[in-house]
């Protein structure tokens, strides 16, 4: 694509102050792919699309597109904001985590395909106050396939079974049946319930998730088979996790 002026419906994913008075923001987009735009002044007071470069901000915007290097912004149309995100820290650091892995997952200027509406999607469930920590689990599972590992969580991956119970099996990449347990002397050992929860994450659609219940005992366990997961066969750990990581510390100790 040339260098070209395009309307496009985009989140703002995060910003970067740049310079004495400028910003850098990037945006997932639905029309021309993960960008990183120049706004220049956009730190001078009186800067006229202030509101609309918040963090947690989504909406219309008209820019300049350019092929290689920075892009630009040269006017926002209609815009809003993740208010019930913005004014709670536990749902900032789950969106902002899950902003990241999306950032990792996908390259700059690269098309965003289905992930676009997934990502606003999850972000309004959070928004709406739907457990942020099972969003943020929902997209790790479902983004294990970009990250090129893309577990066969549906049958074993020894026979195709589809009769539970199942182990998770790292070093064959899925699930094991019953019966070929020991295909995998270190099998992950994961309980029925994580298992299903693994299951129901790997094909659930956030456009249809009104509402999310899980045992805080479940969500412990997949909160450690997915760090789990991601150590051993991903090998990200953004900024953002680490926070969220801290956060459970913090809470643990006030429990």
């Amino acid at each position: 694509m040339a260098n070209q002026v395009v309307d496009f419906t985009g989140i703002l994913m995060y910003r970067k102050e740049y310079r004495e008075r400028d910003l850098l923001v990037k945006f997932a987009t639905q029309q021309v792919g993960k960008r990183m735009f120049f706004i220049r002044g956009a730190r001078k007071r009186g800067f006229k699309m202030t509101a609309d470069l918040l963090p947690f901000t989504y909406g219309g915007y008209v820019g300049d597109i350019r092929d290689k290097g920075l892009s630009y912004i040269k006017t926002a149309k209609e815009t809003s904001q993740f208010m019930g995100i913005s004014n709670d820290i536990v749902k900032n650091a789950y969106a902002t985590y899950i902003m990241s892995l999306v950032d990792l997952a996908i390259a700059d200027n690269e098309l965003l395909g289905g992930w676009y509406n997934r990502l606003f999607q999850g972000l309004t469930r959070i928004d709406q106050g739907l457990d942020p920590a099972i969003i943020a689990n929902i997209f790790e599972v479902q983004l294990l396939e970009l990250f090129g590992v893309a577990p066969n969580l549906r049958n074993c991956v020894v026979c195709g079974g589809t009769t539970a119970p199942f182990d998770y099996s790292e070093s064959l990449g899925g699930l094991l049946c019953r019966h070929h347990l020991s295909a995998d002397p270190h099998r992950m050992h994961l309980d029925q319930r994580t298992i299903y929860y693994l299951r129901q994450f790997s094909r659930v659609n956030l456009a249809n998730l009104n509402q999310v219940s899980v045992r805080p005992e479940t969500k412990i366990n997949l909160r450690a088979a997915l760090d789990t997961i991601y150590a051993d066969t991903v090998g990200v750990y953004p900024k953002s996790k680490r926070f969220i990581d801290q956060l459970d510390r913090f809470g643990s100790k006030l429990s």
